[in-house]
């Protein structure tokens, strides 16, 4: 294995704050960057979840039911959305990214829970900002017919529908749920009217990135903080050896004169081994989160806890090297990780690693359970894009180096022979931690753009047929199967020929299209 030392640096994220205050001057940004987008990945920050164990009840359509009860009576509080632009002029599979965190206020009633509160305070999450700047919103049906013009949530749920462009989530039923009742309509009783919606509204797929985790990627662990950094390592790693193949690629854009004051910075130090060496909290290891919170007296850093899980792959290969030596055959588990057994649908050994998500039937909390809007002439959005980005030039950094928004590129697509910039003087400081629903959507998007490339290089067999549709070339064995906790099968978002749409969502969607589909 690779010297972590040796690896790269931090990676730092430009996320621009939308709010009441600044949501008009910034909706033609938003507009334009949705709509010229190859895909869109959304988080949301949410006031509470409702009942933990009804949301892992071993009936799916309890759960919907139970996350229907809670997106009623709870509320969004804050949604991130990450746009991932392929640039097709430069190096396979390089994304100008644009993100944005908008900090939202429902204006009706809703319930907010202690333990989510205090999740996000612990996070950095502000408060005093939400309720004194946070776009006004109304759940449920439209109130008033407006969804398809103005400046204001809806709306920009509408573009987002219009711009057909595949949605990318992260464990995102639960999101998926509360976006539905929160921007569109109100949510239907059936489970099997409400994923007939989503078709229709999502035409070019809906992709969640846990699910690509456990059962594409196999990682060790498949939380969004875990998967984001083993995905940026792999990447980096490969990239730094020389590897031929496809990488992923970033790029930003140089943001200035006002639009420069609404940028946070988000730094995600690139995974490094601690000089101190503390024992990992396992509860965190397996989930992303631990009761405790900042009082656990165990390591909830991530970074140790991937050395430590490919330390013990290592180990484990070796051994069943050994084993292999001995004897011919294996089980059909064979190389899988210990707690993703139960997933694939094969007999686990007793003792494994899959107690732990049977010991802990509250796993779904704030973080695993939700780990948690007409077209014009092409040409004209690329302009608006050019007037986005100043000078229509972007800052690019390659997954070896600092990313800095400070200065425009130089040898774009050299992957690996740009120098180092230093950061805006007037960068604001960044926060504590790195979750944040604007950061969410955006690691949730790379962990898509890297297994789109992973995923596509392991099955060069399998290449696209001539003439086939390059949309159709992003993850075809995940498109529209979303993550469902203990099950070992994903829910399919698809219109059976049992299921109809609901009556909401059919007046919604001739209002979107005005008339047509």
């Amino acid at each position: 294995m690779e010297n972590e030392t040796s690896m790269p640096s931090s990676l730092v994220v430009p996320v621009i704050d939308v709010q009441n205050d600044n949501f008009t001057e910034l909706w033609p940004a938003m507009v334009v960057a949705i709509k010229t987008s190859s895909f869109i990945a959304v988080d949301t920050e949410l006031s509470g979840l409702g009942n933990r164990k009804a949301l892992l009840a071993e009936s799916i359509e309890d759960r919907y039911k139970a996350i229907c009860h809670a997106a009623r009576s709870r509320s969004i509080i804050s949604l991130g959305i990450a746009c991932y632009k392929k640039q097709e002029q430069k190096d396979a599979d390089t994304y100008l990214v644009q993100v944005y965190n908008v900090t939202l206020l429902c204006s009706e009633e809703y319930i907010i829970e202690p333990q989510s509160v205090h999740f996000l305070v612990q996070h950095g999450f502000d408060f005093n900002k939400q309720y004194s700047h946070g776009i006004p919103y109304c759940k449920g049906n439209n109130k008033g017919g407006l969804d398809d013009r103005g400046v204001h949530i809806r709306a920009l749920f509408t573009e987002l529908l219009r711009a057909k462009k595949p949605l990318i989530l992260h464990n995102g039923l639960i999101d998926m749920v509360y976006l539905y009742q929160s921007f569109y309509a109100h949510l239907p009783e059936r489970l099997a009217t409400f994923t007939a919606d989503l078709s229709e509204m999502f035409p070019a797929g809906i992709y969640d990135t846990k699910y690509v985790s456990e059962f594409e990627l196999r990682l060790t662990a498949s939380y969004l903080e875990y998967a984001y950094k083993k995905s940026k390592l792999d990447n980096s790693r490969s990239v730094s050896s020389g590897a031929t193949g496809p990488h992923v690629y970033i790029e930003f854009c140089v943001y200035s004169g006002t639009m420069s004051t609404y940028v946070d910075y988000r730094e995600c130090p690139a995974v490094t081994l601690s000089e101190e060496q503390t024992e990992i909290c396992q509860r965190f290891s397996a989930f992303g989160w631990c009761l405790n919170g900042t009082q656990c007296p165990l390591s909830h850093d991530t970074d140790l806890v991937i050395l430590q899980d490919e330390k013990h792959k290592d180990d484990k290969k070796k051994k069943r090297k050994r084993q292999r030596e001995k004897k011919k055959g294996g089980g059909s588990s064979e190389g899988a990780p210990q707690n993703k057994i139960p997933h694939m649908e094969v007999d686990s050994e007793p003792g494994t690693g899959d107690q732990k998500d049977k010991a802990c039937p509250d796993s779904v909390s704030v973080v695993e359970g939700h780990d948690k809007v007409q077209e014009e002439e092409s040409e004209s959005l690329k302009t608006e894009l050019d007037k986005i980005c100043e000078d229509g030039t972007v800052a690019k950094r390659s997954p070896t180096e600092t990313h800095s928004v400070a200065a425009h590129s130089n040898g774009a697509g050299t992957g690996g022979g740009l120098e180092k910039s230093t950061k805006p003087d007037k960068q604001k400081k960044t926060d504590t931690g790195t979750h944040r629903a604007g950061f969410d959507a955006f690691m949730t998007g790379y962990i898509f753009a890297y297994s789109c490339v992973h995923i596509k290089e392991e099955g060069e067999g399998d290449a696209m047929k001539e003439g086939e549709e390059k949309e159709q070339s992003w993850l075809p064995t995940c498109i529209n199967k979303v993550y469902l906790s203990g099950k070992a099968t994903p829910l399919n978002v698809v219109k059976s020929s049992f299921s109809k749409s609901s009556k909401a969502h059919v007046q919604k969607m001739e209002m979107v299209w005005g008339g047509r589909k």
